[in-house]
């Protein structure tokens, strides 16, 4: 009996043990070489089919009976199988069947055994060692590639044969990558992803800028709480960081132009703010507190937005210095000169029809000669330009003085002096009788009065000036000329201009730019539509246009009476209730319906009061316009602008340096 149960237990013992022996030796815990070869072989030649129901030990079930060349594929994040059904520094990645998978290179028929037993050894130790193969693997980085580099297993349904992938970072000295076109094309996109990544993980260049003026109106706010005023400690430490911040931000716009100690400060002002929100747990007073200093802060905005709107409407209609100096120095010149020499070339040009007439009107000579020389300057024959200056009696001596010591090439000059222009009087001129009248001089000049208007922009000279309204003018002024090219003072320019004289009007007196890009170009801006005399005659949202630079059809003008049109609608707005002062609302109502558009590159406006204006426009224009307070010849000038003016002025010249006129 002990016999038998002593023979039982024997074969229950080896029963046990004998699979154990088996399965451990087959794992490698004694891999002789020739049992290890084999063992290869076993598992290369082990084939499943779709219905098979076994499954290969640690391993998922193949679905392909096709043997082929094992290939390192590298999958995205998706496509990876769940890590749950396997040991800890496993991974195992689904077959390059899926669409996703991007095949790197392939192997050898040399190096394909080789893998094969690195494969093999890969799975054995994995179970034995845990992470000693890498861990557990980084996932990939959303392109497929391993972002650390580290080793990671795949398996190809195509062939049942395990392979062994790394990253494009790895380099292994058994594996021989030889990347595809594909792979050359996921590059180029991983490299594209990550560049927009770093782009929006950047942060602005005054983020810290920002971060320490917001420190310093948290402290200002706890300084004002009683909480924190009853601790004299908090406070000195409040007072002392808020000295110290101020003194690290000084003008600072940008974070590369704090000192180094920036972020030391920055750290000490937070812990320092930590402890007033400690002291100070009334959210309610702090919330009042913000309050007020938003609104005070509101005011003091507001009143320095008056105060630089009144200092630029000033700047913009003081003459300076050195423009004040040049005409006393030429006048002075001009009547040191014999009568003989006060006379200009070419004089019987004045009246020849054929040739490309300009009008000019201003007082400002300095401005007048770089439209001269700027229109001289890129000319295809100077010859055929006959410049008509118009100025006031003050300037008329100093305008024909540097014209005479400058004379524009073989252009013709006139220059002549409103004064003289007889015709030109209150009673044929409504205008003139309005201008001057106390009324209206009171009206714009006389702050104090209640009847004063407080839109600071009409207290210029210029809106009282006649020289302003000479452009209603023209065929008085031209009696004998069919077409003239209006220029304004402010403007430069840059192409020839003898094309505007063949362009068809096409009945139209007036050739201008259309300025209706902005809404604030439309009529209503300039006339009041609430009177019913312009509510019933005009658009509201008509386009406007520019004046600047205008080609005027004269013969037109006189056969649809334009000026009488103009004389009219004076009259109609002698309480100024129909529009303010200026020439462009007149303008717009005088030539409704009696204005051709041009090409928008003859004319681009904005010079002097928009920094935003397109470098292409100004290049493609032929004329640039200042227009606006912000003059060229102003230190309040767009310094980006003023290279366009200034290349016309001769800053050697001998009257400039002596009245000290710089660029």
């Amino acid at each position: 009996m002990v016999a038998v149960r002593n023979i039982v237990l024997l074969l229950l013992s080896i029963t046990v043990v004998a699979p154990i022996v088996l399965y451990t030796d087959r794992l490698g815990t004694f891999e002789p070489p020739s049992d290890k070869q084999e063992f290869v072989e076993d598992v290369t030649a082990f084939a499943f089919s779709a219905a098979d129901s076994r499954h290969l030990n640690l391993l998922p079930q193949e679905t392909s009976t096709t043997v082929k060349e094992p290939v390192r594929a590298v999958y995205t994040e998706e496509d990876s199988i769940n890590r749950r059904n396997f040991p800890r520094g496993l991974q195992l990645v689904k077959s390059r069947e899926h669409l996703s998978a991007r095949v790197l290179s392939t192997t050898t028929d040399e190096e394909d055994q080789n893998k094969k037993e690195n494969s093999i050894k890969l799975v054995t130790d994995g179970i034995r060692q845990g992470n000693q193969v890498g861990g557990s693997l980084e996932k990939g980085d959303g392109t497929g590639e391993n972002v650390n580099g580290e080793v990671a297993i795949d398996v190809d349904n195509n062939d049942g044969k395990l392979a062994r992938s790394t990253s494009v970072s790895t380099q292994d000295p058994q594996i021989k990558e030889q990347p595809t076109e594909t792979s050359s094309k996921a590059k180029q996109k991983s490299s594209r992803l990550s560049e927009t990544n770093k782009q929006h993980d950047q942060t602005p260049s005054d983020y810290r800028v920002k971060q320490l003026k917001d420190q310093l109106i948290q402290a200002k706010v706890f300084l004002s709480l009683p909480a924190v005023k009853s601790n004299p400690h908090l406070t000195r430490e409040l007072r002392l960081r808020v000295k110290d911040v101020s003194r690290t931000l000084g003008d600072a716009s940008k974070d590369s132009e704090l000192p180094g100690n920036a972020n030391e400060r920055m750290k000490a002002m937070q812990q320092t703010l930590m402890k007033g929100k400690q002291a100070q747990d009334d959210c309610t007073a702090v919330v009042k507190k913000l309050r007020a200093m938003l609104h005070s802060t509101e005011e003091q905005l507001h009143v320095l937005k008056k105060q630089t709107l009144f200092l630029t409407q000033l700047t913009a209609k003081t003459l300076p210095k050195g423009l004040h100096c040049l005409p006393l120095r030429l006048t002075t010149e001009y009547h040191n000169m014999n009568s003989s020499e006060q006379q200009f070339p070419n004089q019987e040009n004045l009246e020849e029809p054929q040739l490309f007439h300009y009008a000019i009107f201003s007082d400002n000579i300095l401005a007048t000669a770089v439209v001269v020389n700027s229109t001289v300057s890129n000319a295809k024959d100077a010859s055929k330009h006959v410049f008509h200056i118009v100025t006031d009696r003050l300037n008329y001596a100093a305008m024909r003085m540097w014209f005479l010591v400058n004379p524009p090439g073989k252009a013709t000059i006139q220059v002549q002096n409103i004064e003289d222009f007889t015709w030109l009087n209150s009673s044929y001129s409504p205008v003139l009788k309005q201008l001057g009248s106390q009324s209206m001089i009171d009206y714009y000049f006389k702050a104090h009065r209640a009847t004063s208007d407080s839109n600071l922009k009409f207290r210029n000279p210029k809106y009282l000036s006649i020289l302003n309204h000479l452009r209603f003018y023209l065929p008085e002024i031209f009696p004998k000329l069919n077409k003239v090219l209006f220029l304004d003072d402010d403007i430069v320019v840059q192409k020839d201009l003898t094309d505007l004289w063949s362009i068809d009007l096409k009945g139209n007196v007036n050739g201008a730019v259309e300025t209706c890009g902005e809404s604030f170009h439309r009529f209503d801006r300039y006339l009041n539509f609430s009177h019913p005399l312009i509510a019933k005659n005009f658009d509201p949202h008509a386009c406007g246009w520019a004046y600047g630079m205008n080609i005027f059809d004269l013969v037109e003008w006189k056969r649809q009476n334009i000026t009488q049109v103009y004389h009219n609608w004076q009259n109609l707005n002698r309480d100024r209730q129909l529009w303010k002062l200026g020439t462009l609302p007149p303008g717009l109502i005088t030539f409704w319906k009696r204005t051709f558009p041009l090409n928008r590159s003859w004319h681009v406006l904005g010079l002097g009061y928009n920094p935003n204006v397109d470098h292409k426009d100004i290049e493609q224009s032929a004329v640039v316009h200042y227009n606006g307070n912000m003059k060229p010849w102003l230190e309040i000038s767009i310094p980006k602008f003023r290279s366009y003016w200034t290349k016309y002025v001769d800053y050697n010249h001998l009257y400039l340096r002596e009245c000290n006129i710089n660029p």
